[in-house]
């Protein structure tokens, strides 16, 4: 079994199309607590195996998810599925209307959290320069923080820097 990679670039219309559904970046998220079968993934996300096995393979046709390994039980199999990266960097076309999916999602996610969610929303006025350092350090903080143990709750990080519009 290959190792997930540490990022994936979400450029391509496939990849965007197969993210335009709030249940597979659900899948993505719960995803990323480790590999699950479908059965798994429709009792944590409280729907029926066919619609996660539908979404399961727009994600996996579009390079997003991947089968993990497979575990022979009681005379059948089971397949467990995987992110194909730790982290996704979006870019390219569609990038805006993908970002207000992701964004409802998550917002969703954080209305139903068990915990009060800490967000913070603030405009500054940057130079290009401070725009490119603090592009870097956002990525720096993604990619860097360590994780705590499994036995630790899993938080969301949505980390965004965009040009206000007016």
């Amino acid at each position: 079994m290959e190792p997930v990679d540490d990022q994936l670039r979400v450029s391509t219309p496939e990849q965007y199309a197969a993210l335009g559904h709030p249940m597979r970046l659900r899948l993505l998220f719960t995803l990323g607590q480790q590999p699950a079968t479908t059965s798994q993934l429709a009792a944590a996300l409280g729907t029926n195996k066919g619609n996660v096995a539908h979404h399961l393979k727009m994600l996996c046709d579009a390079g997003l998810v991947r089968p993990a390994h497979e575990r022979r039980v009681r005379g059948g199999t089971e397949r467990y599925f995987e992110r194909a990266a730790r982290r996704f960097d979006f870019a390219g076309e569609g990038l805006a209307e993908q970002t207000a999916l992701a964004m409802r999602t998550v917002g969703e996610d954080m209305a139903a959290a068990p915990v009060e969610p800490h967000v913070v929303l603030r405009q500054l006025r940057l130079s290009p320069a401070q725009v490119e350092e603090l592009t870097a350090t956002l990525d720096r903080l993604a990619a860097e923080l360590p994780e705590a143990d499994e036995a630790q709750p899993r938080y969301g990080l949505l980390l965004g820097l965009y040009q206000h519009r007016s």
